[in-house]
């Protein structure tokens, strides 16, 4: 997989991308991602991307010419299968579009700004539209390392155990059970027995009473 971000701020991106699983994902060749300084398609020797919106609203937008350049370079050299906004406007990122994008070979996340960005790019190149909440952020970038750790870790061969990924919180839309390491007992809180007992299909029940238990309690919303 390769992901392509757009970004006026690719320092903090680099940094959360080259650590943990993500560096690890990279160096096994399993992905890439590469990151692209808007500022680099400025419209003036003074990197000058934004500019004031039409109708006298405050905030700034950055411009449709560098980011029509900067994804239009970008979609000559190879086809995307998704070319995503980051913004606070769109359909809520959750588990099901984790899994869906992990399966595509190339995409393309566009990290907003100020006010956001010139709505004629969200028109002439946007796919998909994405928010990790409903909340604003200052720039998209935070979201977009976000998504790219959530959707490199479920390529087959990321994680040392493949079906460890499966067996996360919303992959069923079940919460995930508690999970216990040793010691088997620690100032009087103990592991549960059936943990211990080595009868994996008594293992398993406990695990499903136990996820459906939790999600009952803690996020009823999703056996809606």
């Amino acid at each position: 997989m390769r992901i392509d971000i757009i970004t006026l701020f690719p320092e903090m991106i680099f940094l959360f991308c080259n650590e943990s699983i993500l560096r690890k994902a990279q160096e096994k060749g399993l992905a890439e991602i590469h990151l692209h300084q808007l500022r680099d398609f400025a419209i003036n020797k003074h990197g000058q991307v934004d500019d004031s919106p039409y109708g006298g609203s405050s905030g700034m937008v950055l411009r449709v010419e560098p980011l029509d350049q900067c994804i239009s370079l970008l979609k000559s050299q190879r086809e995307y299968d998704e070319i995503i906004f980051l913004t606070p406007d769109g359909v809520t990122f959750n588990q099901k579009i984790a899994n869906t994008l992990s399966c595509d070979n190339n995409l393309m996340l566009v990290c907003g700004h100020y006010k956001g960005i010139d709505h004629r790019i969200r028109e002439m190149h946007i796919t998909q539209e994405i928010s990790i909440g409903d909340f604003v952020l200052t720039g998209g970038e935070l979201p977009a390392a976000i998504i790219c750790d959530a959707i490199i870790r479920l390529i087959p061969g990321v994680l040392h155990d493949e079906q460890s990924a499966l067996s996360d919180s919303f992959q069923d839309n079940l919460l995930a059970p508690p999970v216990y390491t040793r010691p088997a007992e620690y100032k009087g809180f103990a592991v549960p027995e059936v943990l211990l007992s080595g009868h994996f299909a008594k293992i398993h029940a406990w695990q499903q009473e136990e996820s459906l238990a939790r999600t009952k309690t803690l996020r009823p919303d999703l056996l809606d």
